[in-house]
């Protein structure tokens, strides 16, 4: 198994600080309503998030007239924050190659069970 120093609550913060940076290089002028739904967070948790990103230097943010942010603003990877979106793309991508391998043992487990149970199970 994957040993991490990171502890799981810590994992889960980069891996929020990861997605929104990756959405924010796509999309820098979605308010910050859009980019909530699109993570399925609350506005709040985005908004703290974006500060903490701000705070390390990672993303900034700068008027821009012609954003649809009714506020005119667009967030900005820094030069910094796109190493930084490097690193936690190689270890979000570690991690989830280690759950994904979990998870087709623990689905191939159950998949056997049910067979000895002579239960019945289609691919879906």
């Amino acid at each position: 198994m994957l040993q991490s120093n990171l502890s799981r609550q810590a994992q889960i913060q980069e891996d929020t600080y990861f997605r929104v940076m990756r959405l924010l290089e796509d999309n820098p002028d979605h308010t910050q309503r859009e980019l909530a739904e699109i993570l399925g967070v609350s506005v709040g948790a985005l908004n703290y998030c974006l500060k903490a990103l701000i705070e390390r230097g990672w993303v900034k943010m700068q008027n821009f007239s012609s954003s649809k942010n009714k506020f005119g603003y667009v967030y900005v990877l820094t030069p910094r924050g796109l190493s930084e979106k490097a690193v936690l793309a190689g270890r979000f991508l570690k991690r989830k190659l280690v759950e994904y391998e979990l998870l087709k043992i623990e689905i191939e487990a159950v998949q056997s069970e049910a067979r000895d149970s002579g239960i019945r199970i289609g691919k879906s």
